[in-house]
């Protein structure tokens, strides 16, 4: 007897990816001091890899962690990326990641 597919997983079209999703995964992996995350999706809606729901397709996430400190710009990202990619078949199609820096102490 073999267990049947994971529901978010096994279905025809994958459910939408929410914000509070995302926040919990990269709060997760990063010690955060800033994080934003924007659903774009109705921005989108008709584009390419749209779903028909409206949102979590589409978003943009502004992030500052003391762990990009020294790397550079596509290797902040690759993070970014890398911790985003459980997502990915969950319906996520595009990603717009902004590496806020925060002021040090004066």
């Amino acid at each position: 007897m073999s267990a049947g597919p994971h529901p978010a997983l096994g279905s025809a079209k994958p459910l939408p990816v929410r914000v509070s999703e995302i926040e919990q995964q990269l709060r997760a992996r990063f010690e955060i001091t800033h994080l934003q995350v924007l659903d774009e999706s109705a921005a989108h809606a008709g584009h390419a890899g749209a779903n028909e729901q409206g949102f979590g397709s589409h978003f943009r996430i502004r992030i500052a962690s003391p762990e990009f400190a020294g790397k550079s710009r596509v290797a902040r990202h690759r993070l970014v990326y890398d911790a985003m990619e459980p997502f990915i078949a969950q319906g996520l199609h595009a990603l717009a990641i902004e590496i806020v820096d925060t002021p040090g102490p004066h």
